[in-house]
């Protein structure tokens, strides 16, 4: 049997790609901005910079840079942590909620369309294959479900 799982990942990838790049676009957020915001309102306390450092792999200066424009846009504020001075905390503003929750119904409605047309079969098999597969990567099957818990 020929496999050539790469090439439909990849189209899998590019197609949900470009349905949640227009929907951030509606929002003025880039892709890298909209995965940083998830990542803030998904935090129990507020992150400093560095957490979506670490969490993401990137650079002080690109972290810094992505902050400072969703502090332009009101996304966000970044403030002087209260117990170290040298530390600030990021904190998500009514609009910066609001986008939030506007990205949560807009991948719901991608994780919608990727499934329509399967029965609740289809789709419970759907789910076990991708965790397995996920496993077989070294992904951990928790992490996919923190991620659907918030």
């Amino acid at each position: 049997m020929k496999r050539g799982f790469g090439p439909r990942f990849r189209v899998m990838h590019w197609c949900i790609d470009r349905y949640l790049t227009e929907a951030l676009a509606k929002m003025d957020l880039t892709a890298s901005q909209g995965r940083i915001m998830g990542f803030i309102a998904r935090q129990e306390r507020p992150p400093c910079p560095r957490d979506i450092e670490e969490a993401f792999g990137l650079s002080h200066p690109s972290v810094s840079g992505t902050l400072s424009r969703l502090e332009k846009k009101e996304f966000i504020q970044c403030r002087p942590d209260r117990d170290d001075r040298r530390c600030k905390r990021i904190y998500i503003l009514p609009k910066g909620a609001q986008c939030h929750e506007r990205m949560i119904q807009e991948i719901s409605q991608i994780e919608q369309q990727v499934v329509a047309g399967f029965s609740p079969e289809e789709e419970a098999v759907f789910t076990q294959l991708l965790d397995r597969a996920i496993r077989n990567m070294g992904g951990a099957r928790a992490s996919c479900d923190k991620e659907e818990d918030k």
